[in-house]
């Protein structure tokens, strides 16, 4: 890598360091772990809270799993980068439940004519168990036969067939700072182990807990869970 792109990448790096640590200066009252899970709380209730921007209930209807990142975090100078932790949790059709939340963590690059910073939050619909088992793996790219496209929004929108048969993710996204528009395909989806033994005590990986059902119910993951009931049902 030439120097002049080595120092590019660095400066984006060093102003995503920047931002998630000014980002998380406020956790300190809660675990970062409950602090994530009520994040994505927020952020799932404010996005179905906007009659015209919300996820469409056609959607969430065929949802086998939702994930969210909230905060991710995107830096520039030519070279970027984004990153972010988030969690995932899996439905169970045979009973109408959802699974604890998994840990995860989301990193993707990009380079062009760029500069600036931005906070983004970002839902992950997932409407089949390809999908799915994709996610749940310990490290996946999202792109190629597991594509992820821009979902349909709005309480009226109709849940296009030809965008559930192009992609095996949806995404929303709603961002604060410089950029414009966020790059899925291409970010690299990684199981958080290290937060998963934190909040369940044990070192499992997403697929123990999002499918077996091995993390328990801790008191902190109840409003989430809660939550994807509300909207997205049995």
């Amino acid at each position: 890598m030439e120097q002049s792109t080595r120092r590019a990448v660095a400066i984006a790096l060093a102003v995503l360091v920047v931002l998630g640590a000014s980002a998380g200066a406020g956790a300190q009252s809660q675990s970062r772990e409950a602090t994530i899970v009520t994040d994505a709380q927020t952020v799932f209730d404010e996005i179905m809270a906007a009659p015209d921007k919300q996820i469409p209930q056609a959607i969430l209807e065929k949802a086998e799993a939702i994930a969210v990142f909230p905060n991710l975090l995107r830096a520039a100078f030519v070279f970027g980068g984004q990153r972010g932790r988030g969690i995932i949790s899996v439905r169970n059709r045979a009973n109408g439940t959802w699974s604890a939340p998994a840990f995860l963590t989301i990193t993707g690059g990009s380079w062009g004519a760029q500069i600036g910073g931005q906070s983004i939050d970002l839902v992950l619909v997932v409407v089949n168990e390809r999908g799915v088992d994709n996610l749940l793996t310990n490290q996946f790219k999202i792109g190629g036969e597991a594509s992820a496209a821009a979902g349909p929004i709005g309480r009226s929108a109709e849940a296009s067939t030809d965008v559930l048969m192009r992609a095996q993710i949806l995404s929303y996204s709603r961002s604060r700072g410089l950029f414009i528009g966020l790059a899925v395909n291409g970010s690299s989806v990684r199981a958080d182990v290290d937060a998963n033994e934190r909040m369940y005590g044990a070192r499992l990986d997403s697929r123990a807990i999002a499918i077996e059902r091995r993390g328990g119910s801790p008191a902190a993951i109840g409003a989430w869970r809660e939550t994807l009931q509300k909207y997205c049902g049995k």
